[in-house]
């Protein structure tokens, strides 16, 4: 039992000072996994499908109505289709509306000047302070929602002045 010790310890030694080996593996092409997939382009096929206006380019057909479409009640399948092929043409009309101004920018010098800071104060006297202004959907005064009793003589009733 000594024996089989000794030679287990002599084993471990020798082998724990033994030069490892190791196998180095590669890519074909000496490069990541990572690399290889962050660098696939994959709208080579069609490079400019993904920018704006390419709509127009793809092949897109609104369906056609059989005798199993649906067809709303009071219509009949050639109503709703002139229906739809309205809609469909007002929606490519807005969408090339659309592509036309894409791209169309304010100049940030020509604004700068025109409101001339670049010269005088003067527009900083204005209601807006040079700034443009747009319209929003709702009241935001905050009169609107008020009630009735909050109203300086406005509403009738007891109590108002």
């Amino acid at each position: 039992m000594k024996s089989f010790a000794v030679f287990f310890a002599l084993l471990a030694s020798a082998v724990a000072f033994a030069p490892t080996t190791t196998t180095r593996y590669s890519t074909s092409l000496n490069e990541s996994i990572f690399s290889k997939i962050a660098n696939m382009d994959l709208w080579a096929p069609v490079s400019d499908s993904n920018e704006y206006g390419a709509r127009g380019k793809k092949n897109l057909q609104q369906g056609k109505i059989t005798d199993k479409s649906y067809v709303p009640a009071g219509l009949t399948a050639k109503q709703y289709a002139a229906i739809r092929d309205g809609e469909s043409k007002k929606k490519a009309a807005n969408y090339q509306r659309n592509v036309k101004k894409a791209g169309v920018f304010t100049d940030y010098t020509d604004f700068y000047i025109k409101r001339g800071t670049d010269t005088s104060e003067a527009w900083a006297k204005s209601v807006t302070k040079g700034h443009d202004m747009a319209k929003t959907k709702y009241d935001w005064s905050g009169l609107s929602d008020k009630p009735l009793w909050a109203t300086k003589g406005k509403g009738k009733g007891k109590g108002k002045k």
